[in-house]
């Protein structure tokens, strides 16, 4: 009995050696963020039951190192065989040979296209596709149900000029003359650049660039406006304050702003405090009822140091991060939408107060390409600062912010 226990024991071992043996190990690479982290986390769990020959390692930096990361652990050949990146960052990582193109036996353009919203397309170049996500965001504006209880507002702002007016109303300061309260938040380095960039220059009568994104177009009437309204929320109408408790999504977590603008990653976030009661409405529109928005995404894609057996282990995993399934608990974890078309746009979603506001929004959304997204996105903030900080006219600093912008385009051509 002894040696039939022993030899069967043997037999177990050698079976789970071989299966040990036989395994593949990738990588899985995103930056910090509680609730992606998560959601992934329980993805993983997921495809490892299905998949019990792969195993995924999850690697995780903070959002201001990892690209740096991305490009020196691919230069050391020791870089991810998958990895999430901003849609905005795909040319500088393309040329940094950090991704390769998706495989086309299992990733076939015509099916992404069919399948997938429009704003997939940013990650084509030649042809090819480099990366497919598993949600998409867009904007919407929200705001604090008890601070707009209290000023007697009973239903979030539709147009520009009820923003304003509600705002006024919430806003307060102490007897020292700070803010107690404010009306909305300023959060340029959040998601007010793209408000600004893509939803108020167009809503003031102009574009801020070209189709192509290579001309930039703001230095315009339309773009000093904007800033000039942007701006004047602080300097002028006395309804905010640029990094109020340092920035805005702390302030509105704090309850001490009654509107802010941001994205829908931040459901997640903002579902987990207790006692805050908050909805999501539409960007307010201008007194013509003009809307616009802005969609983005972070995709996955395949790491070009990925071979052979890790190849077809990331094929695998990326094909399931990018399925229905995934983009369900993506959606309930995170709280972004789906970014296959049939997933997002269930009649459940679109009956959603939260869902609802933001699936609209991709109606008339835009995807703004960038060939630098860092350093655009800091020459928009320093225009910004330029006339809140230094007293600098808005005309004067869209000039130069609209100079230094087409440079940093005309070079990236070279």
């Amino acid at each position: 009995m002894r040696k039939y226990i022993l030899m069967a024991g043997l037999l177990a071992g050698a079976s789970s050696f071989a299966n040990t043996a036989g395994a593949v190990e990738i990588e899985y690479w995103q930056y910090i963020y509680e609730t992606r982290v998560k959601a992934m986390d329980q993805l993983i769990e997921k495809f490892e039951a299905e998949n019990p020959d792969i195993t995924v390692k999850q690697v995780t930096f903070p959002y201001d190192d990892y690209q740096t990361r991305l490009i020196a652990a691919t230069m050391a050949r020791k870089g991810p065989d998958v990895l999430q990146f901003f849609y905005g960052w795909a040319d500088k990582l393309i040329g940094g040979k950090v991704l390769q193109p998706l495989p086309e036996d299992t990733f076939k353009a015509e099916e992404i296209e069919a399948d997938f919203f429009p704003i997939v397309t940013a990650m084509k170049r030649d042809g090819k596709y480099y990366g497919i996500p598993t949600a998409v965001r867009s904007l919407a504006l929200f705001y604090n149900k008890k601070l707009f209880a209290e000023a007697g507002i009973d239903a979030p702002p539709a147009t520009l000029d009820e923003f304003l007016a509600d705002a006024k109303l919430i806003a307060k300061k102490d007897d020292a003359g700070n803010f107690a309260t404010i009306g909305t938040t300023m959060d340029m380095p959040g998601q007010d650049i793209h408000w600004w960039r893509e939803v108020l220059v167009r809503q003031f009568g102009g574009a801020p660039y070209t189709d192509d994104y290579q001309t930039v177009t703001y230095d315009s009437d339309a773009g000093v406006a904007a800033l000039k309204w942007y701006t004047d929320l602080q300097l002028s109408e006395g309804v905010s304050q640029q990094g109020f408790m340092g920035d805005g999504q702390a302030a509105f977590r704090g309850g001490r702003a009654g509107m802010t603008v941001d994205g829908t990653f931040r459901l997640g976030s903002f579902r987990s405090i207790e006692d805050f009661d908050w909805g999501v409405a539409e960007l307010p529109a201008n007194a013509e009822g003009v809307r616009s928005n802005y969609a983005s995404y972070f995709a996955n894609g395949i790491g070009s140091s990925s071979e052979g057996e890790k190849l077809e282990a990331a094929k695998k995993f990326l094909a399931f991060v990018s399925s229905p399934e995934a983009m369900e608990l993506w959606l309930s974890v995170v709280g972004e939408l789906p970014a296959r078309r049939a997933a997002a746009l269930t009649e459940e979603n679109l009956q959603d107060p939260i869902y609802a506001p933001f699936l609209k929004a991709l109606d008339y959304a835009h995807t703004t390409l960038t060939v630098d997204e860092l350093g655009q996105r800091q020459i928009t903030i320093d225009m910004t600062n330029r006339v809140l900080l230094q007293g600098q006219s808005p005309a004067e600093s869209v000039a130069e912010a609209a100079k230094a912008e087409q440079a940093m385009i005309d070079a990236a051509k070279k």
